[in-house]
This record gives C-alpha cells, sequence and structure tokens, in this order.
C-alpha cells in the first residue's frame, strides 16, 4: 500500500520535473513546455505576482469603505478574492494557449456573440452604480460584459480581416465597421464613453496592420475626430470626461485624490501597509489601484511596472516578426494593443 502511494507521488514529481518534457516528448503538456515564449510567460508571471501584491496592498481600504452597519469584511478579504481569481485564471490561461488556433479561433467567435448579447442587455436588466449601467448580475457576482468581450471581439475581429486575404471581394472592412459601430452604440448607452474609444481605436489600429488603403484610414480618423466633437456638444458624459481631461474642470476631486496618492509615496514608497491616503480613494483595490502602488512602492515602482507592459507587447510584437499567418499577426497584435 505505501509502496504504491510512493510510487504515485514519484510519478506526479516527475511530471512537475522541467527535465520530463523532452524535445521528444509528444503530450499536449509536452509541446506546450516547448513551443511556449519562456519570455513573454515569465513577463506575464511577474505582473500576475506584482497585481497580487498591489491587491493586498489595497485590500485594508477597500474592506473599510466597504464595511458598515451588519457587513464587516476582513482587512485581505480583497487579496484572497484576487488570489482565488488567479487560481482560477491561470489554468485558463494555459489551457487556452495550448489550444489549436483554429479551436481557439471558434472559442473567440462564440465569446464575442455571446458577451455581445449580454452587453445589449445591460442597460435593460442591469443595477445602475455611479449614474452608469455596466454590470450584470448572476447571484453569486457581477460580470462586466464589456471587459470579457475586449479579448474576443479582438480575436473574432482578426479571423474576419484576415478572410480577405483569401478573397479580395469579400466585404469585411464594411461588416467589421458595423460591428464596431454596434458595440460603440451599446456602450454608450451605459454610458461608457472610455470603453467606446478604446474598441474604436483597437479596430482601426487592426485595420492599419490587415493593410487598408491610407486614404481610407484618414477618412475613418476624421470621421472619428467629428464623432468625438459631436459627442462634446450632444453626450453629456463625453462633454465631462473631456473638460475633465483637457481644461481640469467640473468635478476633479477624485483625480486630484489619486494623483496626491499615486505621488505621496515619493521616489520609494512608504513601504507595505505604510500608506494612509488610499484609504479616501473610491475604488482602491481597482479603478485606482495604480495610486495605491504610488504611495506605498514609489514612482520608480510605477515606471518598472510601465516597462513591464511595454516589455510584454514589446516581446509579442517581436515574435511576430516570424510568423505569416494573418490571422495571428492580427490577432497578437490586437491583444497586445
Amino acid at each position: 500500500m505505501i509502496g504504491s502511494i510512493s510510487g504515485k507521488v514519484r510519478a506526479k514529481a516527475a511530471l512537475m520535473d522541467p527535465s520530463h518534457y523532452g524535445r521528444s516528448d509528444t503530450s499536449a503538456l509536452g509541446r506546450w513546455f516547448w513551443e511556449i515564449d519562456k519570455v513573454l510567460l515569465l513577463l506575464i508571471t511577474v505582473l500576475i505576482a506584482i497585481g497580487l501584491i498591489a491587491v493586498a496592498a489595497a485590500s485594508p481600504a477597500a474592506a473599510q469603505r466597504y464595511s458598515g452597519g451588519n457587513v464587516r469584511f476582513n482587512e485581505l478579504y480583497y487579496f484572497w478574492r484576487q488570489l482565488a481569481w488567479i487560481a482560477f485564471g491561470i489554468p485558463v490561461m494555459i489551457g487556452i494557449s495550448m489550444m489549436p488556433r483554429e479551436r481557439a479561433r471558434r472559442l473567440s467567435l462564440f465569446g464575442a456573440a455571446f458577451f455581445f448579447v449580454l452587453l445589449a442587455f445591460v442597460p435593460l436588466i442591469g443595477p445602475e452604480h455611479n449614474g452608469a449601467r455596466r454590470w450584470i448580475e448572476f447571484g453569486v457576482g457581477q460580470v462586466q460584459p464589456s471587459e470579457f468581450l475586449k479579448p474576443f471581439f479582438v480575436v473574432a475581429m482578426a479571423w474576419l480581416l484576415s478572410l480577405r486575404d483569401g478573397d479580395k471581394s469579400l466585404p469585411v472592412y464594411a461588416i467589421s465597421a458595423v460591428v464596431t459601430g454596434g458595440i460603440a452604440y451599446l456602450l454608450m448607452k451605459q454610458p461608457d464613453f472610455g470603453s467606446t474609444i478604446i474598441f474604436c481605436a483597437v479596430w482601426l489600429a487592426m485595420l492599419a496592420l490587415a493593410g487598408v488603403n491610407m486614404r481610407i484610414l484618414i477618412g475613418l480618423a476624421v470621421v472619428g475626430l467629428v464623432g468625438v466633437v459631436l459627442a462634446y456638444f450632444f453626450y453629456d458624459v463625453a462633454t465631462q470626461r473631456i473638460d475633465e481631461f483637457l481644461f481640469g474642470t467640473g468635478d476633479t476631486f477624485q483625480t486630484d485624490n489619486a494623483m496626491r496618492t499615486l505621488t505621496a509615496g515619493g521616489l520609494f514608497g512608504m513601504g507595505p501597509g505604510g500608506g494612509t491616503r488610499k484609504f479616501g480613494l473610491p475604488e482602491p483595490h481597482t479603478d485606482y489601484i495604480f495610486s495605491v502602488i504610488g504611495e506605498e512602492f514609489g514612482l520608480i515602482a510605477c515606471l518598472a511596472i510601465a516597462a513591464l507592459y511595454l516589455g510584454i507587447v514589446a516581446r509579442v510584437l517581436i515574435k511576430l516578426l516570424d510568423e505569416d499567418s494573418g490571422f495571428a499577426i492580427l490577432a497578437a497584435a490586437g491583444l497586445a494593443i
């Protein structure tokens, strides 16, 4: 009995040993180990670890902010929740990275369609928070469809635009414009002007990568600029966001508070748990997490994180130099953007 258990333990330990996966290993995990870009994997792992540390630093402030009445959150509640999401997300990330491209494409098309439908229901059934409806409740938690839609949108759009490589007569550009316009309309209904700009900007970038005529791109850029101007005059959310960004007018208390928190730690920060201004931020564990990092770990840490993101984007673009699939180039570049 003991020998049998010992044998199983040794077998599992061998599976965890990198030397076990020689280049002759044809198992799915073995192929993944040798084909995966280990530098990119390392950069992403470091970013995940930094994110977990940052949430641990912000968790006491968030727990205090959301505690009240009969509700009390443990100081590390949001840290443990983030750790649970990481435990769920890493196997999903590895599983998707092991998928054949065709299967990943199909998954993305299904995901894009599914979350597009959810996005359409947000203004109808989504709960209102701070004057906006961006979430859908499922009993056990809330889901923001636009955030899940972003990666699926990029891969689905890459597939659509790459179809033109096989048949130049396909109206893929017009179809992509209709899809993007539909998403933009639904986002502005929430309202979410920031995500609207992100989707449209990524779409334009992917059109450029797909080889769209420069005149068309310039025309689309002009149309986009005119759209922003019209939104400024006729869309209250855009007016507020643009005024705050360009002129510093309106209610800028939260933005100013975030900036003061970001710079309070100086170059090297106040140390883990040493921040105090974070307790005045409205969403210290999400929207204002970068301010918490600046206060507790310093501006140098903020610059290091920015460099890490830049390194990830650069690594992806470098790997694409050896890629000959139009779909892969568009998908990877779009996700990196």
